[in-house]
C-alpha cells in the first residue's frame, strides 16, 4: 500500500454518513445491549453512563496509567487521539476505542469476579441456539449428494454469506433486498482462490482471519473442516481476537462453543464437529489470537512476527467487513481501485470474503460501479446485500 494514499482516510463527522450513524446511534445502541446482558453494579454502570456521554459528546480519554496494554495502545495512536473529539479522528481507530474503553468500563480486565467476563457472551450464545442454527446445520446433510467441487463452493459461500449474522449490523440496521438489476456478487474471484488450494494439498497452510462467532463462524469452521477432510489444505491457523470486539467478533472461546455446538448437533453437522475436534487435538487446525488482532490499524502495520507467520501461509483469508477494512486500508478509495494494488505490501498470497457493510471498497470493474450507483445509489456499499470474494495471488 502506498505511504501517502491518495484516497483520504474516512472519519465519521458527516453527519447522515455510515460511519457517523455508528459513533452517534450504534454505540449508544451497543451500551445499552451491555448494560441489560449482566447484573452490573454501581460503579459498572456508571462507568458506562460515563462512556456513553463520552463517545457522543465528549474528547477522547486516555486509558488509565496502569492499564496494561496502553503501552501498546500510545503505540497505537492514543497519544495522538486523545483530547480530541471521537467524530474527528479516523473512523477505524475511534471504533476500536470505544470497544477497548466498554470493556475497561465492565471490568473485564480487572482483576475480580468481573474478570475475564465476555460481555457480548449472551447474544453470542443466543445466536448458537437459535432454531436457524438448527436449520442450517440440518441442510448440510443434503451436500452428501453433491460433488466435493460442489461441496467447496457451497461452504465456501456458506462462509461468505454467513457475515450477514453479525450481531453488531443487526443493532442498527435492516438486511434490504438485492436489486434485480445489480449483481449479489459485485466481485467473484472464487477460482483464483481454488487454484491457490489444489485438490491435493498436504503442504498447503490455510490461515484464516475470521470475523464474527455465532452463526458466522460455524460456516468457517465447516469451510475449514471440509478442507481438512478432503486433503485440500494440510494445516489451518484460525485467527480470531485475544479479547471481545466490535460486538460479536470470534474469540478462542467461541471458537470452543461452536466445536462444540457441532459435535453435539445430529447427522453431517456432528460429523464435521469431530472434524475439528481431531484436528484441534492433532494439530492440524491452531487457534492464533494475536494482539495486533485487536489493533485500530490497518494490516499494513502488522508488527514483524505477524508479518513472518502470514508469509508462510500459501494463502491468508481474511473475512468480514472490519477485516477488509484493515486489508485494503479504511479510505474513500474510488471503487475500481485495483484490488492487487492496495494490498501489494500484503507478505503472500490474500484473499477477501465480505459481506459489504461500511463504505470502503476497491476492485470493481467499471460497468459493475454504474449498475450498482445506477439501482440503488450507494445503499450497496453499507446494506449487507452484496458480497465479494477478491483474491491476490
Amino acid at each position: 500500500m502506498p505511504h501517502t494514499p491518495a484516497a483520504p482516510v474516512i472519519l465519521g463527522n458527516e453527519p447522515g454518513s455510515f460511519p457517523h450513524s455508528v459513533l452517534a446511534d450504534r454505540h449508544p445502541a451497543i451500551i445499552r445491549q451491555v448494560r441489560e446482558a449482566f447484573p452490573y453494579g454501581p460503579g459498572q454502570q456508571d462507568a458506562l453512563d460515563a462512556l456513553l456521554a463520552n463517545c457522543t459528546k465528549g474528547t477522547i480519554e486516555p486509558l488509565p496509567a496502569d492499564a496494561h496494554d496502553g503501552d501498546r495502545w500510545r503505540a497505537w495512536g492514543m497519544g495522538t487521539y486523545a483530547g480530541r473529539p471521537w467524530f474527528d479522528v479516523p473512523w477505524l481507530w475511534s471504533e476500536s476505542y470505544f470497544y477497548r474503553q466498554l470493556l475497561h468500563a465492565v471490568d473485564h480486565f480487572t482483576p475480580g469476579p468481573w474478570q475475564g467476563i465476555d460481555p457480548f457472551r449472551p447474544a453470542k450464545l443466543a445466536e448458537l441456539d437459535a432454531p436457524e442454527t438448527d436449520a442450517e446445520l440440518a441442510a448440510l446433510d443434503d451436500l452428501a449428494r453433491l460433488s466435493a467441487a460442489d461441496q467447496a463452493q457451497a461452504l465456501l459461500h456458506g462462509s461468505l454469506w454467513g457475515n450477514r449474522a453479525d450481531l453488531g449490523f443487526r443493532l442498527s440496521a435492516a438486511h434490504g433486498e438485492t436489486s434485480a438489476d445489480t449483481p449479489p456478487l459485485v466481485a467473484d474471484d472464487s477460482e483464483a482462490l481454488w487454484s491457490l488450494l489444489p485438490p491435493a494439498g498436504p503442504d498447503t497452510l490455510l490461515c484464516l482471519i475470521a470475523d464474527n462467532a455465532g452463526r458466522e463462524l460455524v460456516p468457517d469452521l465447516l469451510l475449514i473442516a471440509h478442507l481438512l477432510d478432503r486433503g485440500r489444505v494440510g494445516r489451518v491457523v484460525l485467527h480470531v481476537k485475544p479479547y471481545p470486539y466490535y460486538v460479536s467478533d470470534a474469540t478462542p472461546a467461541d471458537v470452543l462453543d461452536a466445536v462444540r455446538r457441532l459435535r453435539s448437533a445430529q447427522g453431517a453437522a456432528a460429523a464435521y464437529g469431530e472434524v475439528l475436534w481431531t484436528a484441534l487435538t492433532d494439530g492440524r487446525l491452531t487457534v492464533r489470537a494475536h494482539p495486533f488482532s485487536c489493533a485500530p490499524l490497518p494490516y499494513a502495520r502488522m508488527p514483524d512476527d505477524l508479518r513472518a507467520e502470514l508469509a508462510r501461509a500459501t494463502v491468508t483469508v481474511l473475512k468480514g467487513d472490519l477485516n477488509y477494512r484493515r486489508l485494503v486500508g479504511d479510505h474513500r478509495w474510488p471503487p475500481t481501485t485495483p484490488f492487487a494494488d492496495v494490498t501489494a505490501y500484503f507478505p503472500g498470497p490474500v484473499a477477501a470474503l465480505r459481506t459489504l457493510k461500511s463504505d470502503v471498497i476497491t476492485g470493481l470493474d467499471a460497468r459493475t460501479e454504474a449498475t450498482l450507483v445506477a439501482a440503488e445509489e450507494q445503499r450497496w456499499r453499507t446494506g449487507g446485500t452484496h458480497a465479494l470474494i477478491q483474491v491476490r495471488g
